[in-house]
């Protein structure tokens, strides 16, 4: 006989453990399925500054580490495991992991969006020290340095716009000739003094992971096959996220993207019908913000409509 657990959480980034936290609290005993990325993409933040409450910034992984805590405190379960398919049109909901089959009364869905890469070594090797997907996080820390950002639609764009706020210089590098940007962002970028369109270029290496730190980049002209190097204080990715909501295509309505579609902003659907208790948090339904607070918000509100569904049907 499987047990019914009262909810369940996927994932483990600030939505999902702010989720865990109201529902430990409101004495639920939550399980929390950590997938492939614990903790989400703050697990590889280094300064977070903007989050409430710490007036000098934390560590992303310190911040990830302090709510887990908090959330085990009032008596969260955590295990790691990789969710294969849901059925959350039979009840209890059935999900299939990779740890066995798990039934619960209710769903959170927090299992966040991963930021596109490049897929190179150096880069990786530099997340954090240089290199990041969130301009937003980190464009405070490239006060009066250039930078670089990789990309060539509206995301990008937008990256590079922001920047200029903080960098002496901002290139906008695209491997095509053409930009994929709407015609009105397109504009704004290539009218700014700070910025400078580069098109038919690759980055085949970040520099500067002997020192720590992102010296430059190796890039390669497409067209010609030269190669240069342009040095730079810091590279930013701007081609897009992946939301992490395969499991859930057909049970629930995604977005033509896989974002997954709420209503009054934790709600889901499917063929425009709420789906009763089950309910969808942070980034994994936010193309828009992708804000540490902001997905602490929405955990919040998922944890609360849970608690108040539940209550509903006598547990």
């Amino acid at each position: 006989m499987i047990e019914t657990r009262d909810t369940v959480i996927i994932g483990s980034g600030c939505a999902g453990l702010t989720a865990a936290i109201y529902a430990a609290r409101a004495n639920l005993k939550p399980l929390v399925l950590e997938g492939h990325e614990p903790g989400g993409q703050l697990s590889i933040t280094t300064l977070v500054e903007n989050f409430p409450g710490w007036p000098e910034g934390i560590q992303g992984p310190e911040l990830i580490d302090n709510m887990k805590k908090q959330a085990q405190r009032f008596g969260a379960e955590f295990q790691v495991a990789h969710l294969n398919s849901v059925d959350v049109h039979a009840h209890p909901f059935k999900l299939k992991t990779s740890i066995g089959e798990i039934h619960t009364r209710s769903l959170i869905i927090a299992s966040g969006a991963s930021a596109r890469w490049l897929g190179l070594q150096s880069e990786q090797a530099l997340i954090g020290h240089g290199v990041s997907s969130c301009a937003t996080c980190d464009g405070f820390f490239f006060r009066g340095l250039e930078i670089a950002v990789i990309g060539g639609g509206d995301s990008a764009m937008e990256e590079a716009l922001f920047l200029t706020r903080f960098a002496s210089k901002v290139y906008l590098l695209h491997r095509r000739e053409t930009f994929r940007a709407s015609k009105i962002m397109l504009e704004r970028a290539m009218a700014h003094p700070n910025i400078e369109l580069r098109t038919n270029v690759i980055v085949e290496e970040v520099l500067g992971v002997d020192d720590n730190q992102v010296k430059g980049l190796a890039l390669k002209d497409v067209v010609t096959g030269t190669r240069s190097v342009l040095p730079v204080s810091g590279m930013f990715l701007g081609i897009g996220h992946e939301p992490n909501a395969k499991a859930f295509h057909g049970q629930i309505d995604l977005d033509p993207e896989g974002y997954v579609l709420t209503l009054n902003n934790v709600f889901t659907t499917h063929k425009g019908v709420v789906v009763p208790g089950v309910y969808a948090c942070g980034d994994v339904q936010d193309r828009r913000y992708r804000q540490a607070i902001t997905a602490a918000g929405t955990g919040c509100m998922a944890a609360l409509e849970v608690e108040k569904y539940l209550e509903e049907h006598g547990r």
